[in-house]
């Protein structure tokens, strides 16, 4: 096992980790209480401003690590089998 091997296999965990600490700290999209009834939380003040809230960027933090994860995937399977 060469050095690249276990500072990606780190890193790989380490992103890991964080994807599911930050998938935790999501609030859950499944509508409860009065919004099931009355439709959707559109016309409220997280519906209008979504992009500037804790949500949006726990989101777009997700979407991120996401592509992290998957890359490092692809590298350590190339890095194992070429090296």
């Amino acid at each position: 096992m060469n050095p690249f091997e276990v500072i990606g296999g780190v890193l790989l965990l380490i992103s890991g980790i964080l994807i599911i600490l930050v998938v935790m700290l999501q609030e859950s999209k499944q509508a409860n209480g009065m919004n099931a009834v009355t439709g959707g939380s559109s016309e409220n003040y997280i519906g209008r401003n979504g992009g500037k809230t804790k949500d949006a960027f726990l989101a777009k933090l997700t979407r991120i690590l996401a592509i992290v994860v998957f890359i490092l995937a692809i590298a350590m399977n190339l890095l194992v089998r070429y090296l």
